[in-house]
Formats: C-alpha cells, structure tokens, sequence
C-alpha cells in the first residue's frame, strides 16, 4: 500500500465521555474533515476520525476497495468509539454523510447524527454512464473533489474518480434512502445551495425521510467541500452546539 498523503492522517483523540465519529467523503480524506473533528475535541468530545479504506494515499489503493470496505471501517470505528463512550454523534460528508445515515439506520441509540451535503438518493442515469465506461475497459474518470468557493483552498483528494468504487456506493444509495425512516435520532441537515458533486435535492430528501426531530443549515457560500469552504467556521459551531445539546 502506498504511504498516508501528508494530511490525510486519521484521528483518534480521547476527551470526556460523549464521543464524536467524523467520516470524510468519497475520494477525500480527513483533511476535509480536520476543522470539524478539531471542534469536537476543543468541547470536550472523545473523537474518532478514521482514513477510509483506499483513500488518502493513492487512487490505485482504492481501485481496489468498495461500499462493504467503507461501511465496515466505519462500523468499526463506531463500534469503538461507543464502547468507550456513553452516547455518540455521528457526522460527516458526502459519501461520509451517506456512512452517517447508513449507520444511524442501524444503531438507534446514536444520540445525533449531522450529515453534511450527504448523497441519499439513487441516481440510476449516472450509474448507467459509470456503467457503460467501465463495461467499455475504463477504470478511471475525471476528478469529483476539490468543488470549492474559496480559491484559497484545496481539498486533498484524488485527481481521478475510480468507477468500479464509485458503483459500488450508487448500488447501496437505494436501500438506504428506503431506509431512512428508521432514523429516530435529532438530525443536523447541512446542505449547500450550491453543490456540483452532490445535488441539494439530496438533504431535503433526508431531512423529508428520517423519523426524528429535523435542524437544517443551509449554506449560501459554499459548494460541496463545506467543511472546508467558506461556512466551515459555522459549521463547526453549529454542529458543536448541536452535539452538546444531544448529548448532555
């Protein structure tokens, strides 16, 4: 395996008996997610973020790796976490927004959860593109990261999309959107008005889906990379209240 990109290290920081799970997106890494999991441990918070399986060191390592790789890593990670804290707080973003909802449909007891321009609907037309490139000999498309408004900053991620993962991920976004009513736990929606990877109509539809009390920030400033965008000071207060709330 390829050695961890300066930046994308995972983290795992021990805090007061709440924890927090922070999960970065498909192709990303936890650089995108580092202000926020920094937040959480500055309130006090018992903090896991993991590297998923094939990001974060180079785009071959995750040629090789799919949804059931992801969702395990992330399992486990929660599986850890909880064990060491009385309640939990899952949040993360794009595909680590998809893990949030995938693993509060099965852990009901997950205090909160703050899914941040999460995908949660199936998109039957793209994957028939991904589709027809790779049954065409392709492995690889352009880049979907680094959608950002400010130039100032770059999201560490890979230049290159790897198609067989990517449907993987569009294969299990069915069931979980069918599953979302399971979601009894007080959800954060965080979604961009303006997002070129993941469309908007994919938070409204969680916040529309999931049983439990609803909270929406919408971001007038930022595209899909929000934790690191314009918005990220707001999003790691807001998220940080709301955690404090559900887990006091």
């Amino acid at each position: 395996m390829t050695d961890v990109l300066p930046g994308a290290e995972p983290l795992s920081v021990a805090g007061g008996p709440a924890g927090a799970l922070v999960v970065h997106g498909f192709t990303g890494s936890p650089q995108s997610m580092r202000p926020l999991a920094e937040a959480f441990v500055a309130a006090g918070f018992t903090v896991e973020m993991p590297r998923l399986p094939g990001h974060g060191t180079s785009v071959d390592d995750m040629l090789k790796t799919g949804w059931t790789d992801w969702s395990s890593a992330a399992e486990s990670a929660y599986q850890n976490l909880a064990s060491r804290c009385s309640k939990v707080v899952v949040a993360g973003l794009s595909m680590g927004g998809t893990l949030t909802l995938w693993l509060a449909t099965r852990h009901p007891e997950i205090a909160g959860i703050v899914p941040i321009n999460a995908a949660a609907l199936p998109n039957p037309d793209m994957m028939a593109f991904v589709q027809a490139m790779v049954d065409e000999g392709d492995e690889l498309m352009d880049a979907i990261g680094n959608d950002l408004a400010d130039p100032d900053v770059t999201e560490l991620a890979y230049d290159k999309t790897p198609l067989r993962p990517l449907l993987t991920l569009g294969t299990h976004l069915t069931e979980l959107s069918a599953n979302l009513g399971r979601i009894t736990c007080p959800t954060l929606v965080v979604v961009s008005e303006q997002d070129h990877v993941v469309d908007p109509s994919n938070s409204r539809h969680i916040a529309a889906s999931v049983s439990g009390p609803v909270e929406e920030l919408v971001l007038q400033r930022s595209f899909h990379v929000a934790t690191i965008d314009y918005d990220r000071d707001v999003i790691n207060q807001r998220a940080v209240e709301f955690a404090q709330r559900v887990t006091t």
